[in-house]
């Protein structure tokens, strides 16, 4: 059996297989179907503005002769794009086929919905009469630039910045249950002053939540003005227009900013600046499922069961952090194609080159490991408990941690010329690198330092589980 004979068609890659349901928000936003659909949407709009001129720039219309538009016809031409759905797809695709030119099938796409105009709006519509103000002065690139702009705008405010918001709120909200539970650090992997489960999670959800505000605050450019960004057809054709008030007025009808300064292309340079935030978010959240793998594996965090899941073939026992691994391999996956995305697309040959077409048409799969890791870590958050007993037991054991503040408040009492303080560094580490030390020992230690009662008191007092500092307020103060 050829499984490529198969139907329906089997997906070749996983977004559109295994991981469809995680994913399949974004295809409203960045499939092909989905840019054709922003193509039209631009193409109308355009003929829409062509007719009905700008406000402060035109006198009525902007190509001399347009027609004024009816309510009616303006409502026919949006329904166009509103309307696109398996039947329009499969159509359009057989025009393709015929042009072998994706935009200027969408032009005669256009040109149909406007020859048929009078079956729905009957004799009196002007539609069939503005067929060639469809993709006036237009190159290929106005449209796709704005349609992509259109697109990624699209898919990041509403798919992929509310999931990733989501999970930067649900570390935040367990930074905060869990911001007074004493946890022993690891510095290089070895046991280091103690801080709390809670206050770690809040630097993660800190450092998530700066990233988002990066993309929160995203520009999405976009330009129209011709095939080397001159307005040279729209001044031939249109003399005495100022094109570029057009062109800017548009744009920004559209919901982008106006790019005054183009080749053929616009520069794709927002794209870039996009992509990168969206590649370090990638990577913070990297790091925080490399750290949750790793509490796990010291069983600072539990993972609760799965009624029926199988953790193991063989080994009937364990409970996987599946979640945190396999979000690594995806954000891995997005961030790499998101740097060869932001890498390339600043680069255009001279005035044009058309490796932008074929590279832009991986922005969907780069958005969707990143949407799937991230609900992968949702998940995988969303079944953790804390290992409280583990983490008592760790902090009972390390007790020569203590030589840390033992050491800087002789420092202190030294300055504050209490005698006999001489070396404290030095004496704190003949007693604790390289070896354990118990609560006794370590208060005999302090007991004979002849420190001011004070102080001796307050030393003896410590243990490694109250030695946490200003962990539990930092989080209260400035996790917001």
């Amino acid at each position: 059996m050829n499984l490529a004979d198969v139907t329906p068609p089997i997906a070749l890659g996983p977004l559109d297989g295994r991981y469809r349901p995680a994913v399949a928000p974004l295809v409203d936003h960045l499939s092909e179907a989905a840019l054709n659909r922003a193509r039209i949407h631009v193409e109308v709009e355009w003929l829409i503005t062509l007719c009905d001129g700008v406000p402060g720039v035109t006198q009525g219309a902007v190509v001399p002769g347009a027609p004024g538009l009816s309510d009616a016809d303006r409502a026919y031409l949006r329904g166009i794009p509103e309307a696109f759905g398996a039947e329009e797809i499969a159509e359009l695709a057989t025009i393709e086929r015929e042009t072998v030119h994706d935009v200027k099938a969408v032009e005669y796409f256009v040109k149909r919905r406007l020859a048929s105009a009078p079956d729905v709006l009957g004799d009196g519509t002007v539609l069939p009469g503005v067929g060639e103000l469809v993709h006036f002065a237009c190159t290929s690139e106005d449209v796709n630039n704005l349609s992509y702009a259109l697109m990624v705008q699209g898919a990041v405010r509403s798919v992929w910045l509310p999931a990733a918001t989501a999970l930067a709120d649900q570390v935040a909200d367990l930074a905060r249950e869990h911001a007074a539970v004493p946890m022993l650090s690891r510095t290089h992997g070895q046991p280091a002053t103690p801080t709390t489960l809670g206050k770690e999670l809040a630097v993660l959800a800190h450092r998530l939540r700066r990233q988002l505000r990066r993309v929160e605050g995203a520009e999405y450019l976009g330009k129209l003005n011709g095939a080397t960004g001159t307005y040279g057809a729209h001044t031939v054709a249109v003399p005495g227009v100022d094109w570029p008030a057009v062109s800017k007025h548009f744009v920004e009808h559209l919901g982008l900013v106006w790019n005054p300064l183009t080749t053929q292309i616009e520069s794709h340079d927002w794209q870039a600046e996009l992509y990168a935030d969206v590649a370090r978010f990638n990577r913070v959240l990297h790091n925080l499922a490399t750290d949750v793998w790793t509490y796990i594996s010291l069983g600072f965090f539990v993972q609760i069961p799965v009624p029926g899941a199988t953790g193991s073939s063989t080994m009937p026992h364990k409970v996987n952090p599946i979640r945190f691994e396999n979000a690594e391999a995806n954000l891995e996956i997005s961030s790499a194609l998101l740097d060869t995305l932001a890498s390339t697309l600043v680069t255009s040959r001279l005035q044009r080159d058309l490796t932008d077409s074929t590279t832009q048409r991986n922005i969907g799969t780069a958005f969707g490991h990143s949407l799937l890791a991230v609900d992968n870590v949702r998940r995988g958050l969303g079944a953790l408990a804390v290992g409280t007993t583990t983490l008592d037991a760790d902090l009972d054991a390390n007790w020569e941690v203590l030589g840390e503040p033992i050491q800087s408040a002789m420092r202190a009492a030294s300055v504050a010329g209490v005698p006999g303080m001489d070396n404290p560094y030095e004496r704190l580490k003949e007693l604790t690198r390289g070896q354990r030390i118990d609560a006794a020992q370590l208060r005999e230690f302090v007991a004979g330092l002849g420190l001011p009662d004070d102080v001796a008191a307050r030393l003896s007092a410590l243990t490694p589980a109250t030695y946490t500092g200003l962990a539990e307020q930092l989080v209260r103060d400035y996790l917001a």
